[in-house]
């Protein structure tokens, strides 16, 4: 690369500059914020406390009002996120108020199999209430060995169909989902309900296992959203359905207890879902980013060499080259030996010898009547101690080439 003297354009700036840098960057570093802060949002809002049936959740799929009902009747709460936190609450209770607990399961079908084979004797021995929120296959065939699970039915208000106490105080709710099969031979000291059916087929079953425990097949969980709890008779079955105990173990599975748990996963497969869907968003985005400030761009072309850079765009990046360098000594050299070059053949000096003291300095004293030690210190000197003495410099270098100069309004000249 070359640099060229364009005259026209000596002292403009063309190098980019903090101000220019932002103008042409903050566009794409607000729109990258905002996506980062819109993936922050959305990650928490499907994570954690506030997912679906988690107690302390305000979203329409939550179930806070459902933890607000129970509490003020007197409940006691607990919420489980594992296996070994039930079983170790399990055991504790069974100590202390047997047979005093609910155990409510929201998401049963994600549960390892050892995991419910494990919760299940577990509730037989303590003789625990199990409610299981959307029980599929899996989960019948393991808590009421004999039930079958039939194709799924919408969800909607349900009459219900059985007379127990459990529905004359409830009435309509909000049910469906999951239907079940009872065997033939069954009989009410096993299944104390089989309620709310849809097309003949129970979307409730209460199933008695002997002594005080007992599991309750839910269909669907909808009655224990927020959204439908003031709904039908949902807030009285949920109620009957959780409250008929003192206390309740609200049971929130994650990963750690999913099939598979114990082999060796990802770092995906450790994030929640609602990181993973943030994570994905984000990479679409920045994806489309690149993509559209690809376009703007535009094709890349080809240029011939050498290049011609403007000759401020040269000078000041060479100035500050130096500046940060601290190198004074090789800028006033630089200013130096292109005052020399201007000046020798204004002077009858031939350009080879504009850098010799002998002859430029003899030829400058006699057309500036100026002393040639000074002409010396100032053409050939020292370096100059700091940046104002390096600024006084230049000026001396101006004020002398000024003065040799020929003024165009003097027609002796």
């Amino acid at each position: 690369m070359t640099a060229t003297d364009t005259g026209a354009d000596t002292g403009t700036s063309v190098s980019p500059d903090a101000r220019r840098l932002w103008r042409r960057g903050r566009g794409l570093l607000i729109a990258a914020a905002a996506l980062l802060i819109t993936g922050l949002v959305l990650a928490l809002l499907r994570s954690g406390d506030n997912g679906t049936l988690h107690p302390d959740s305000a979203a329409p799929l939550g179930s806070r009002a459902v933890n607000q009902l129970l509490t003020d009747h007197g409940i006691d709460i607990t919420v489980a996120h594992t296996s070994e936190e039930v079983l170790a609450e399990l055991d504790r209770l069974d100590r202390n108020d047997w047979p005093a607990a609910t155990l409510l399961i929201t998401h049963p079908e994600n549960l390892a199999p050892e995991r419910r084979d494990a919760l299940r004797r577990e509730t037989l021995r303590t003789g625990t209430r199990t409610v299981l929120a959307g029980a599929g296959p899996d989960t019948a065939a393991a808590f009421t060995p004999g039930i079958e699970v039939a194709p799924s039915a919408p969800t909607g208000e349900l009459d219900p169909g059985c007379a127990t106490d459990l529905t004359e105080r409830a009435g309509s709710a909000q049910l469906g989902g999951h239907r079940y099969l009872l065997p033939p031979d069954t009989d009410r000291a096993t299944a104390a309900a089989a309620c709310y059916p849809f097309a003949g087929l129970p979307t409730l079953v209460t199933h008695h296992a002997g002594g005080p425990s007992e599991t309750v097949l839910l269909g669907a969980p909808d009655l224990l959203y927020n959204a439908n709890l003031d709904a039908y008779g949902n807030a009285s079955l949920a109620l009957q359905l959780l409250g008929a105990r003192e206390h309740l173990i609200w049971y929130l599975p994650t990963a750690a207890d999913a099939p598979g748990s114990g082999q060796d996963r990802s770092l995906t497969d450790l994030m929640a879902p609602g990181w993973r869907w943030a994570a994905l968003q984000l990479a679409i985005a920045a994806a489309l980013t690149a993509f559209w400030r690809g376009r703007r761009l535009g094709p890349v072309v080809t240029e011939r060499l050498p290049v011609s850079v403007r000759a401020a765009e040269t000078t000041e990046g060479r100035a500050r080259l130096y500046h940060r360098n601290g190198a004074r000594d090789r800028a006033a050299e630089a200013l130096r030996s292109a005052a020399r070059t201007r000046l020798a053949p204004r002077v009858g000096v031939a350009p080879a010898a504009a850098h010799s003291p002998e002859d430029l300095l003899h030829a400058l004293a006699a057309h500036t009547h100026r002393a040639a030690a000074d002409l010396h210190a100032l053409l050939f000197g020292p370096a100059p101690a700091d940046d104002p003495a390096l600024v006084a410099l230049a000026d001396d270098l101006d004020a002398l080439e000024a003065s040799l100069t020929p003024d165009p309004k003097d027609p002796s000249q």
